[in-house]
């Protein structure tokens, strides 16, 4: 019950902290969902840092990760909304931007959390 608490706690903290991102930086007049990418980027590196940092220094515990990795990064990054903004962008025929941001956020985001691995190996 206690791990299910830290999911929740953090969960709802990266949810509040994606909104607030999505809300600063999505644009509706040109139709490119930056506030998404940049929460996906950033939950990406942030979760490589944390994961990275608790192999390297096996000091966070069980429930620390449950709350940083599994919940705030969890909450954070969105593949539903990802998917549906491509959704969007491929019904409005913006066939350059869906592969753009498609292709950007896989490829970035799996370089991401190799670079966040390799920040915890340098702090």
């Amino acid at each position: 019950m206690k791990a299910l608490i830290f999911v929740f706690i953090g969960g709802g903290s990266g949810s509040i902290a994606r909104y607030l991102l999505g809300k600063l930086l999505n644009n509706s007049t040109n139709g490119i969902p930056y506030g998404t990418f940049a929460a996906n980027i950033l939950g990406s590196l942030l979760i490589g840092v944390i994961l990275g940092w608790a192999l390297k220094n096996n000091t966070l515990t069980s429930h620390n990760t449950l709350l940083l990795a599994t919940g705030f990064c969890g909450g954070f990054t969105t593949f539903s909304t990802f998917a549906y903004e491509n959704h969007a962008l491929l019904k409005s025929g913006d066939f350059m931007t869906f592969v753009l941001y498609t292709i950007a956020t896989f490829t970035v985001g799996i370089i991401a959390v190799f670079g966040g691995m390799e920040l915890a190996k340098i702090f």
